[in-house]
C-alpha cells in the first residue's frame, strides 16, 4: 500500500514540474523585450502543498508606457503633486549644499553649524491665491552644545479670501512642461495650434451662424476689402509696429474696432524722395474700398478731409486741397524731403446692415530731415468707425472715477438757465489744453500746438514773448491770454469721468482770478496755472476719482517788462497744471451697539407692584 501512494505522489510530482517547464518558457518568451529588473522578478513560484504554479509577477506598466490622462472638465480638480517641502528656491548647486538654504536637502548637521540665517524661512506648495495650501516653514535653533539646528515642519494654510482658487489642473505642479519641439511629423500640428492669433480672412466666418456667412456686409471682426487696380480683391492695410518699433506693413484694418499705432519708418533718400511709397500721400488717400464683403460690390472711394502742413518746429498749416490734387514728396536739401506723411486718420462710416457707406482721411505732412532723425520717421494711423446717422459716440475718462493719462471732460453752459445742461464736444482734442512747448516758440506767431490736460499728470510749457512786439499793450495782453487759455476755453470740468451732460451739479466750475478790468488795464499775463484738486471718493477697496475745485490763477506784470527780460529782448511766458489731492485720512468706521427699546406690559409686576 505504501509502495502504491508513493508511486501516485511521484507522477504527480513529474507531472507538476512538467507543467512548470511550460509556464516558465511561456513567460520568458512574453518578458524578452522588458527590463533586466523585470526579467529578475518573472520567475514563477511553485507551491508543493496544492502543486499551482502562481501569476507571473509582470504588471501592465512594466510592458507598457503609461498613457498620460486628460483634465477633467468637470468636478475637483486635481492638485499639485509637489509638496512644500520638496521645493527649495534656493537650491541653485546640485549635489553641493548651498550657504544658508535651509531647505536644501544636500546639507547636513555640519553644513548647518555654518548657517547665519535661512535664506527662505517659508516656502509655499502652490499660489497665495489658493485657498489652501501646505507651507514649509524653516528656522534655526541652537541646541545645548551651542551649535546650529534645522527646525522644519509643513502646515496647512487656509486663505479665507471668497475669490480664492479651489483647486489646480497641473499635472506637473509648479514647473512647466517643456514645450514640444517642432519636427515634420508635428510641425502641422503645432501650426494650426498657435496659428489662430494671426488673422485669416478666409476662416474668419467659421462658428457663425448660417444667416450671418450669407450676408454680405461686413460683420465685427471682418477685415476690410479694398477693389485693387488689377480688378482683384484685396484688404486694407496700414503699417503697424511689429516685434520692434519698425513699421510692418501687413496690419489689416478689421471692421467696427477703432485702432491707433505709431511706427517707426526706415527711410532711405539716397535716391528720389517720391520713390519711398510708405511716405506718399497717394498711398493712403488713392484707396477703394468695397461697401460689402463681395467682390463685386459698390467701391467706396476715400476722400481726403483736411491736409495739415507741419513744420520742422512743430508750426501746422491747413493746405487748401483741390480735387485730384496730390502733395508728392520733394527734396529740399541733400538730406531732407518735404511733404512726407506723418499722420494719416480714417474715418468711415457705416450702416446697421454692415455697408461701407463713406470714407475719409485727414493727413499730416511734414519735412523729413535724416541727419536729426537717424534715418528713421515716425509715423502714426488712426482708424474711427461710425454709424451713418446715429448719433457719434461720446467718449469718456473713467466709470465713475478718472483714469490717470485720460483727457479732463469738460464743456460749457449755453445759456444762464440753471435747468440747461452742459454741451461739449465728441472730440477728446477739444477739451481743456494747455500750450504744447515746441523748439522757439513765440507767444505771438501762431498756429501754436495744444496739449490736453491729463488726468494725475502735471505739465508744463511755455513760449517767449519779444518786447519789440509790444506796440498795442491792451492788444498784445488779450492775445496772449487767448493764446494761454486756447481758442474757445471751457468754463466747466466734469467731477467724475462718466459725468453726464444733464447733470448740471456734478460739473465743477472753473474759477479764475483775472478779472476783465484787468485786460483792459494793460497787464500783460506772464503765466497761466491750473490747480486741480481731486479726492478718493467711494470705498477703500476700489476708490474712485474725484475732481472737487479747479482754479485758474493767471499772474500779469506789476511793473515794467525790461527788468524781467534779464537784459535782454524776450520774457518767457508760461503755463502749468498741478494735481493736488486732498483725500481724508481713512477713519475705521464701528458699528453702532444696537439699543434695546423694549416695552413691558403694564401690568407685568403685577401684584408687587
Amino acid at each position: 500500500m505504501a509502495v502504491s501512494v508513493c508511486t501516485v505522489w511521484s507522477n504527480l510530482t513529474i507531472f507538476c514540474l512538467f507543467i512548470q517547464v511550460i509556464l516558465v518558457t511561456s513567460a520568458i518568451s512574453a518578458t524578452s523585450n522588458s527590463t533586466a529588473s523585470g526579467k529578475e522578478n518573472s520567475t514563477n513560484r511553485y507551491n508543493q502543498d496544492n502543486c499551482t504554479p502562481t501569476e507571473p509577477s509582470v504588471t501592465p506598466t512594466e510592458l507598457l508606457p503609461e498613457a498620460s490622462q486628460p483634465l477633467p472638465d468637470s468636478g475637483t480638480l486635481l492638485l499639485s503633486v509637489i509638496g512644500a517641502d520638496r521645493l527649495c528656491p534656493c537650491d541653485e548647486n546640485t549635489a553641493v549644499c548651498d550657504m544658508n538654504c535651509c531647505c536644501d536637502r544636500e546639507c547636513n548637521k555640519d553644513d548647518v553649524a555654518l548657517f547665519t540665517s535661512c535664506t527662505f524661512t517659508a516656502v509655499r506648495s502652490g499660489s497665495k491665491q489658493l485657498c489652501s495650501q501646505d507651507i514649509a516653514s524653516y528656522s534655526l535653533t541652537t541646541d545645548v552644545y551651542g551649535y546650529l539646528e534645522l527646525q522644519s515642519s509643513v502646515q496647512r494654510e487656509i486663505n479665507y479670501n471668497i475669490f480664492c482658487v479651489w483647486s489646480q489642473n497641473r499635472f506637473d505642479g509648479l514647473s512647466h512642461p517643456s514645450p514640444s519641439l517642432p519636427t515634420a511629423d508635428n510641425f502641422d500640428s503645432l501650426f494650426s495650434q498657435f496659428i489662430s492669433f494671426i488673422f485669416d480672412p478666409e476662416g474668419v466666418n467659421e462658428g457663425l451662424p448660417a444667416e450671418v456667412q450669407a450676408s454680405s456686409g461686413y460683420q465685427f471682426g471682418d477685415v476690410l476689402a479694398t477693389a485693387e487696380p488689377s480688378g482683384q480683391k484685396g484688404i486694407f492695410y496700414l503699417p503697424a509696429h511689429g516685434v520692434t518699433a519698425d513699421c510692418v506693413n501687413s496690419s489689416p484694418a478689421v471692421f467696427l474696432k477703432d485702432q491707433t499705432s505709431r511706427c517707426s519708418q526706415r527711410l532711405a533718400l539716397d535716391g528720389d524722395c517720391s520713390s519711398l511709397q510708405a511716405l506718399r500721400m497717394d498711398t493712403y488717400a488713392n484707396v477703394q474700398l468695397l461697401a460689402v464683403r463681395e467682390e463685386r460690390s459698390e467701391v467706396v472711394p476715400v476722400d481726403v478731409a483736411s491736409v495739415i502742413l507741419q513744420s520742422i518746429k512743430g508750426a501746422q498749416t491747413e493746405l487748401t486741397v483741390s480735387d485730384g490734387e496730390d502733395f508728392l514728396p520733394v527734396r529740399t536739401t541733400s538730406s531732407g524731403c518735404a511733404n512726407m506723411v506723418l499722420k494719416a486718420v480714417y474715418v468711415i462710416k457705416y450702416k446697421s446692415s454692415g455697408e461701407l457707406v463713406n470714407a475719409s482721411v485727414s493727413l499730416v505732412l511734414g519735412f523729413v530731415n535724416t541727419s536729426r532723425t537717424h534715418n528713421s520717421l515716425q509715423q502714426e494711423f488712426q482708424v474711427i468707425f461710425q454709424a451713418d446717422g446715429g448719433e457719434p459716440a461720446v467718449h469718456y475718462s473713467g466709470n465713475p472715477g478718472y483714469v490717470v493719462g485720460m483727457p479732463l471732460m469738460s464743456g460749457d453752459r449755453a445759456t444762464s438757465i440753471p435747468s440747461t445742461g452742459i454741451s461739449r464736444s465728441i472730440n477728446l482734442r477739444d477739451t481743456l489744453s494747455l500750450l504744447q512747448s515746441t523748439e522757439d516758440q513765440d507767444c505771438l506767431k501762431g498756429p501754436h500746438q495744444r496739449s490736453p490736460v491729463l488726468f494725475g499728470q502735471d505739465y508744463m510749457s511755455g513760449c517767449t514773448l519779444s518786447l519789440e512786439d509790444i506796440t498795442n499793450c491792451s492788444l498784445v495782453s488779450q492775445s496772449l491770454l487767448n493764446v494761454l487759455r486756447g481758442p474757445n476755453p471751457p468754463q466747466y470740468v466734469a467731477s467724475f469721468g462718466n459725468t453726464l451732460l444733464e447733470n448740471v451739479l456734478d460739473w465743477v466750475p472753473i474759477k479764475s482770478n483775472m478779472n476783465p478790468t484787468e485786460v483792459q488795464s494793460c497787464q500783460i499775463p506772464l503765466s497761466l496755472h491750473l490747480e486741480i484738486e481731486w479726492t478718493k471718493y467711494g470705498s477703500l477697496v476700489n476708490p474712485q476719482a474725484q475732481i472737487v475745485s479747479i482754479r485758474e490763477m493767471i499772474e500779469t506784470n506789476q511793473s515794467s517788462l525790461a527788468p524781467l527780460s534779464g537784459g535782454s529782448s524776450i520774457v518767457p511766458v508760461r503755463s502749468s497744471v498741478a494735481f493736488i489731492p486732498v483725500s481724508a485720512a481713512a477713519v475705521p468706521g464701528y458699528r453702532a451697539a444696537p439699543s434695546i427699546n423694549a416695552k413691558l406690559p403694564f401690568d407685568f409686576f403685577f401684584p408687587f407692584v
